[in-house]
């Protein structure tokens, strides 16, 4: 089946199929509200995705027993760029792809650098400092690490962190971890928190903090 065209129906859609916004970083600091996923396909057509748990339940119907997923998906170009979303269905199929779209809505730019005291390389490779995020039980904490320790966290999270272009950090967790849902979300308000800190560009910091993809060169 032939994809339909996309015929954007929001404002900010609008603004980004006329060409008025350019690119990913200027469609999220717009302000304006991300309700279309196309918005991402056609700013970041690279973007990767990823099924991190698949949910299977069974609900006793009068024809017999149905079969309900729940998906939980990542996406991310890598560099600067993740979001996590979660879909349901009756077959597989749809509830990644309800799982993926969610997780394109949900997108967030994060911000990187090197807060490590041991390493002061410069490079956004880590976390710029210590941000921990809470779901259910779960609380995460990721700590910035100097370069070449890699992503010491489990396997959830090192997932997420890859999507995000984390390539180093420290990171634990408490509470129930094996509910994966529970630790993807900690994990993942863990890294929202980069985003909520402010940056005062009239600081002179000792190492610089990178927002977004490095290719597009946004340092503060």
């Amino acid at each position: 089946m032939a994809e339909e065209t996309w015929v954007p129906k929001t404002e900010l859609g609008k603004k980004v199929a006329s060409g008025q916004i350019k690119s990913m970083s200027e469609a999220l600091r717009s302000k304006l509200p991300l309700r279309e996923y196309q918005i991402v396909d056609y700013l970041m057509p690279d973007i990767k995705d990823e099924v991190i748990y698949i949910e299977r339940a069974q609900r006793m119907t009068d024809s017999g027993r149905r079969m309900n997923y729940s998906i939980t998906s990542i996406v991310g170009n890598e560099d600067g760029f993740v979001g996590l979303g979660r879909g349901k269905a009756k077959e597989a199929a749809p509830a990644i792809r309800k799982s993926i779209n969610d997780a394109k809505l949900h997108l967030i730019e994060i911000k990187r650098g090197c807060g490590s005291w041991e390493c002061g390389c410069g490079r956004a490779h880590t976390l710029p400092f210590v941000v921990e995020g809470k779901s259910g039980s779960v609380s995460v904490t990721l700590k910035p690490a100097p370069q070449g320790v890699g992503r010491a966290v489990g396997d959830v999270a090192k997932t997420i962190l890859k999507m995000a272009g984390i390539e180093d950090s420290w990171g634990f967790a408490k509470g129930h971890t094996k509910t994966t849902v529970n630790y993807a979300s900690a994990t993942f308000l863990a890294l929202m928190e980069t985003v909520k800190v402010k940056i005062n560009p009239a600081i002179n910091l000792s190492t610089p903090i990178y927002v977004g993809s490095v290719a597009n060169a946004g340092s503060h």
